[in-house]
């Protein structure tokens, strides 16, 4: 008699438990942006229309909330960059539309948790991480092959200056801020455009000076 290896089926999650979890993410991504990370569980649930009990069944502490928050938005941005280079015939445009989808995702806000509330090498975030940055480089890249792009500045210095332009303070109204951030993340895209009318102190800023540092 010949064994066979019966081979379980692991459950799909149900439609509901994936909303629930969506839920979740985006109710602690509007929190923490609005409060910082340090926002009640409690509150996020609320905010969530879910259970505290189905905040811990889907999460088990707040690092792990906090890595999905960061680890989602972070593949949005990604996925911002993706569409740009695939429909974006502009090389500028392209990054120009990238930078301002950052913004609005919010990803600048989030960056102070990956550096105090949890392992920055987790596998999960370090994957979207990378992800993210090879994908600004390749925006870049395309952009300074064209011509449009100065050549004397790095995805570090892109990363650097999107973060302190368009980063609200934690707080309630934070938000306020809001109206100038597009406007002021131009000014500074449009001194990005080549040919560059001034020389740039020091030297370009690349994503290992990043880590780096």
């Amino acid at each position: 008699m010949t064994a066979t290896t019966v081979q379980k089926k692991v459950p799909r999650p149900r439609a509901d438990a994936l909303r629930n979890r969506e839920r979740i993410v985006a109710a602690a991504r509007e929190m923490f942006t609005e409060f910082g990370p340090d926002v009640p569980l409690d509150e996020i649930a609320r905010r969530a229309g879910v259970g505290n009990a189905t905040v811990y069944r889907n999460f088990p502490d707040r690092d792990a909330l906090v890595r999905e928050v960061v680890c989602s938005v972070m593949n949005r941005t990604t996925e911002a960059a993706e569409r740009a280079l695939a429909e974006t015939g502009d090389a500028f445009e392209a990054l120009e539309r990238f930078v301002h989808t950052a913004a609005d995702e919010r990803v600048s806000a989030l960056c102070p948790m990956v550096q105090s509330t949890f392992d920055q090498n987790h596998p999960d975030l370090e994957a979207a991480r990378v992800r993210c940055e090879e994908l600004i480089v390749e925006l870049m890249d395309r952009a300074k092959a064209a011509g449009q792009l100065r050549p004397d500045v790095g995805a570090g210095d892109l990363m650097v200056a999107v973060s302190q332009l368009s980063r609200p303070p934690f707080g309630t109204a934070c938000f306020n801020a809001d109206r100038f951030v597009h406007r002021h993340l131009q000014l500074l895209l449009d001194g990005l455009r080549a040919p560059a009318r001034s020389l740039l102190p020091g030297t370009a800023v690349t994503v290992e000076d990043l880590r780096q540092a």
